[in-house]
């Protein structure tokens, strides 16, 4: 998400603490430049409650360099980097700002390529040719240097999965924030693209969500915050952020019916696949 969208979420008041998860997890994206909270009271506060791992996610050339910085002096922060598709057709010169990713790309503490990929809800159909050129340029960027590729797919299922045929998609793809049913989830296991939840699945009117968490394989599962949006019932509304996430996984264990710590391992192994290269 942009900065622009900061509609979602109008309250900053902060959640309680959850209780604290026994087996770590990994939040897989969140944008902490855009919270009240410091880089290193953030991941203090996450550490508290076996949140462990944070992949701090670029939206533009701007945050995906402060991203950077800070997971260069954080270890349990990554980063990724790239431009948001509903920035890509305000560009003057979309090439240029593809370079600097690229460039930011080769650094170690970058994780992954994202959030890259399609927007249809916010973007006209005037735009998608430059959200397709840069979504394009991005799986290019993610396949040179052997990162994982962080998708943005808002009502625009076909046309990412079209292009990811089309131009051959890097070894690790993530859908962030899954939005499909269980169709489209089926789709995605079928050429092992990881799906990441964040805390919209616990919401009452998210029954298609919440059917296609129950049915991916675990293999496959992400969690994430997509903080500070989409913060978890019963805090809905108010300001997300990393030691928010055990609400959303604790949901997930409850929702496919396992225990909660085999839950825990199997997201933070999949992180481990998905962001392997550091």
């Amino acid at each position: 998400m942009t900065k622009t969208q900061a509609a979602e979420t109008t309250s900053a008041s902060r959640p309680p603490e959850p209780e604290p998860l026994t087996v770590p997890v990994l939040d897989s994206h969140t944008h902490l430049e855009m919270q009240e909270a410091s880089v290193a009271d953030a991941l203090s506060a996450a550490a508290r409650v076996g949140v462990h791992r944070v992949v701090q996610v670029g939206t533009d050339v701007a945050s995906s360099r402060w991203g950077v910085a800070q997971a260069e002096q954080h270890a349990t922060l990554d980063a990724t980097v790239a431009i948001h598709p509903n920035d890509a057709p305000l560009l003057d010169d979309l090439d240029a700002e593809l370079a600097q990713i690229d460039e930011l790309a080769a650094q170690e503490v970058v994780v992954g390529i994202g959030e890259t990929g399609l927007d249809y809800f916010r973007t006209t159909q005037a735009g998608r040719p430059a959200q397709h050129a840069a979504f394009r340029g991005h799986i290019e960027i993610a396949k040179r240097h052997n990162k994982a590729l962080m998708i943005h797919d808002r009502q625009a299922h076909e046309d990412v999965l079209r292009i990811l045929d089309e131009r051959g998609a890097p070894e690790q793809v993530i859908l962030h924030c899954f939005s499909g049913d269980v169709s489209f989830a089926a789709e995605c296991a079928r050429r092992g693209y990881f799906m990441s939840f964040a805390g919209n699945v616990t919401f009452t009117n998210a029954k298609q969500l919440q059917e296609a968490a129950a049915a991916i394989p675990v293999e496959l599962l992400l969690t994430e915050t997509d903080g500070p949006y989409l913060t978890p019932v019963p805090y809905r509304g108010r300001q997300n952020a990393p030691y928010v996430l055990p609400i959303t996984v604790r949901y997930l264990a409850q929702l496919r019916g396992v225990d909660l710590n085999q839950l825990c391992a199997a997201v933070w192994a999949n992180g481990e696949r998905a962001f392997a290269t550091r």
